[in-house]
């Protein structure tokens, strides 16, 4: 398998990243190490969490995912065959001294580094990334305390989530300037559904060299085709992501991707993959699985090879992106 350069970074990485988000949460440990095994057995070592996954959960206080994904590798003796990724910044909920766990403050992430650190059993992160933009910490401090990390060898590389062009190239000039570490990965929503990162963070990511990781690559479910109807996702865990989809563009798109899929010997969640891996300036799309029979068409669908009628195809099916 062709591994391909993350950013300016050092890093290599599979067409297909692992989204970590299930850990845990609608994947058990066992499942979750099943998962994981067939992964790694696959060639796929590329896995995004974060320290959040999944606070969402009742009964959760996040962390869950991390601490699954450092017991697979511990157990498995794995670590150096892993890039692994993870994400800090969100709300993790007031520390033992009362103190808040969110943001993008030296002092923040110098702390929730140590904790995911512990939580992953490993003395690095490969790929550390701001969660989201914390417009009330000043990036030179955001950039230093990352500084610090790498200057220790606690992380290898960084990278933004949730950007907005102007703040990403913001950052970049900030880096440069300074002579401070760059965000050399981006992880924007992206998929056949939401395209509008191809605005101006993409040309923005292709100019500067920058790796781009895409969550949400299945637009929620959306991209399998198991919604087909008006209503088809109402009283679903997904339904508030899902609905907007269900309209006459997205149906027809879901007829596009049917017939690209039947075409190509695919399903649709295949060739939705297939699209993104094929995306000039994607590194690799990331797509979570609660299965390892959901795991292998995912990984099918990096294989997958579309010809350029089928990309032109799906190109004009979404053009804009659903909600446009």
């Amino acid at each position: 398998m062709e591994l391909r350069p993350l950013g300016r970074s050092g890093l290599s990485v599979p067409p297909l990243c692992f989204g970590g988000n299930v850990l845990g949460w609608t994947a058990d440990e066992p499942t979750s190490f099943a998962i994981l095994d067939r992964l790694l057995d696959q060639g796929f070592t590329f896995i995004d969490t974060a320290d959040v996954y999944s606070r969402w959960v009742p009964g959760h206080a996040g962390g869950e995912s991390e601490t699954i994904l450092g017991r697979w590798m511990e157990s498995r003796g794995c670590r150096d065959r892993i890039v692994l990724a993870t994400k800090v910044g969100m709300d993790m909920g007031e520390g033992p001294a009362g103190e808040a766990r969110k943001g993008l403050s030296g002092a923040s992430i110098a702390r929730a580094v140590e904790e995911s650190l512990r939580r992953l059993r490993t003395d690095r992160i490969d790929l550390y990334q701001s969660h989201e933009d914390d417009p009330e910490t000043p990036i030179e401090e955001t950039l230093g305390a990352y500084d610090r990390l790498i200057r220790a060898g606690k992380v290898t590389a960084i990278g933004a989530s949730n950007f907005s062009a102007a703040r990403l190239r913001e950052a970049l000039a900030v880096a440069a300037r300074t002579g401070l570490p760059r965000y050399e990965c981006l992880q924007p929503e992206y998929s056949l559904a939401e395209r509008g990162y191809e605005a101006e963070l993409e040309p923005l990511c292709r100019r500067e060299g920058i790796g781009v990781i895409s969550y949400f690559s299945l637009a929620a479910g959306f991209l399998t085709g198991k919604y087909r109807a008006a209503g088809a996702a109402a009283g679903r865990a997904r339904e508030g992501r899902v609905s907007p989809y269900l309209t006459p563009k997205g149906f027809a798109l879901l007829r596009e991707l049917d017939a690209v899929a039947q075409a190509h010997g695919a399903t649709p969640a295949q060739v939705a993959i297939a699209w993104l891996v094929a995306r000039p300036g994607l590194t690799a799309p990331i797509a979570s699985a609660t299965s390892v029979a959901q795991l292998d068409e995912l990984i099918a669908g990096a294989r997958l090879t579309l010809d350029p009628a089928a990309v032109a195809r799906l190109d004009a099916a979404s053009r804009g992106g659903l909600r446009a």
